[in-house]
């Protein structure tokens, strides 16, 4: 799952962009108002956290452009803005979510999951595809024995998958959610991780559940 992360202060910049990483999460930063608010309409992003006091921008402006253009991705205001006034305008101005600084990092990774789970209609964090089993928090896979070992993309590519049970993903959809910005990986990378699943998820003597639509991307889901 890909995250927008809009915070000035580069220390805190830095730590949470490294704790969502380590958590599984492909994780985009930008340092202003404007600069956010290009990334936001310019990719798709699974949850926004977003500071308030911006230079270029403040988050509120930030937060009703976003609102104003169709944007219904989910946000977290992340301040130090910690009046009920405050959180009132912040969720008035379209944020889903409201988080004061300072904070336990534990607690924003557990909204962040939430704000995710919500944005797909997915209550419970065990997602369950026929007899594969996905635990979110716990990033553990189980299919008819003990636990799977993925890797950080492997996983991330599976949950996306999952959490769109069912449904075609694109190719282009799985490498947006799974890669930042800036990423320098291969273009043929997302085969490369869907032949990797295949061979834990998929294993012999176990029915299908990973499929190929032709031109269209993946479905995972029992066989029609």
């Amino acid at each position: 799952m890909r995250l927008l992360l809009i915070e000035d202060y580069p220390p805190l910049r830095e730590f949470l962009s490294q704790g969502l990483r380590e958590a599984g999460f492909a994780v985009d930063a930008s340092a202003d108002g404007e600069e956010g608010l290009w990334y936001a309409r310019s990719n798709e992003y699974d949850a926004v956290i977003l500071d308030l006091m911006l230079p270029k921008m403040d988050g509120l402006e930030l937060l009703r452009r976003l609102r104003s253009g169709g944007c219904k991705t989910h946000v977290l205001i992340l301040t130090a803005r910690d009046t009920v006034e405050d959180r009132i305008r912040g969720l008035n101005c379209g944020g889903d979510d409201y988080l004061v600084k300072p904070f336990v990092f534990g607690e924003l990774l557990a909204r962040v999951r939430a704000l995710v789970r919500r944005q797909y209609a997915a209550k419970d964090p065990v997602i369950r595809v026929a007899d594969l089993e996905i635990d979110t928090l716990a990033r553990t896979v189980r299919r008819g024995g003990p636990a799977s070992p993925l890797t950080a993309k492997e996983f991330a590519i599976l949950e996306l998958l999952a959490i769109r049970a069912g449904q075609v993903v694109s190719r282009t959809d799985l490498w947006e959610h799974v890669y930042e910005f800036d990423s320098e990986a291969m273009s043929n990378v997302v085969e490369v991780y869907i032949a990797h699943l295949r061979r834990k998820i998929d294993r012999p003597g176990l029915s299908p559940l990973i499929h190929t639509r032709r031109g269209q991307g993946y479905v995972l889901g029992e066989a029609p």
